[in-house]
């Protein structure tokens, strides 16, 4: 990360919600132990987080996540990759269980989901073409910006946060007004628009600091502007209404954080350590 976050105790987020569950207190954690799986929600391409090998498997450090706590609990696992708008929209209708894909808790969506554990932490950054004549973030005032639909970075460019609403999130500023905000099913398809050329589709993309970091490494002709627009944790979501399950993931990651294996995965898969603030 580029910069420090505020230090965050591990903490269970048990919130009620306004989106209706049916679910009573263990339901869908009896539901995982009968089934013996446990089925993980993570978000399709998104690299190094989750997304498809050379050989068609889902791996990366989110999938792997899963599959541990699957472990804790005791069961297998199975993962499903739905687009992140239906993610986020809570409405899973027992598709799946867990979500593993960097959601950010806000008050807002904590209407909608418990927030078991924070597993990980994130920058959102602004990427420009390497032909751009951008040299700060205000210079992307007035212009066309990409970013992941639905996302926090969406809201950030909306200008849209209300900061008091925000969990865990260190206190930022807006520092630019895009003229127009374009947006994305995935993160790769808007940098994939970017890298086309500068303004030919965008002149800047907004998103996770891994995503648009593996693109530049991977080759993408972009590259990174300024320093961290804002910062903040990731979680693992699951539907109200089952404060056993919650309880099952908060001690699978405390027990992976303990245990050192989540750093190794984060190094493993980022090559730094994403899983405490820094």
């Amino acid at each position: 990360m580029n910069a420090i976050v505020g230090k965050l105790a591990f903490a269970t987020f048990v919130l009620t919600a306004s989106l209706g569950s049916s679910a009573n207190a263990g339901e869908v954690l009896d539901k995982i132990l009968t089934a013996k799986t446990l089925i993980v929600a993570v978000s399709p391409n998104y690299p190094p987080s989750s997304f498809l090998n050379d050989k068609g498997e889902l791996v990366g450090f989110d999938v792997d996540v899963g599959r541990l706590v699957a472990e804790h609990i005791g069961v297998g696992v199975k993962y499903e990759a739905p687009a992140w708008d239906i993610i986020i929209s809570g409405r899973w209708q027992g598709r799946w269980d867990i979500v593993v894909a960097a959601m950010s808790p806000t008050k807002e969506r904590a209407k909608i989901f418990d927030f078991p554990a924070i597993y990980r932490y994130g920058a959102y950054i602004a990427a420009v073409h390497r032909d751009s004549k951008a040299t700060k973030v205000q210079d992307l005032d007035g212009k066309v910006v990409g970013v992941l639909a639905g996302s926090m970075a969406y809201d950030y460019l909306s200008q849209d946060i209300k900061k008091d609403e925000l969990i865990g999130v260190p206190p930022f500023d807006y520092r630019f007004k895009a003229g127009r905000i374009k947006t994305y099913e995935t993160s790769n398809n808007g940098l994939d628009d970017l890298r086309i050329g500068d303004g030919k589709r965008l002149d800047a993309f907004v998103g996770g600091d891994v995503v648009i970091l593996d693109a530049i490494k991977a080759g993408y002709p972009i590259r990174q502007l300024g320093e961290g627009l804002f910062y903040g944790p990731a979680v693992i979501a699951t539907l109200p209404g089952d404060a056993e399950l919650d309880q099952k993931i908060a001690d699978a990651v405390k027990s992976l954080k303990e245990s050192g294996k989540l750093s190794e995965l984060s190094m493993k898969w980022f090559g730094r350590d994403v899983t405490t603030a820094k």
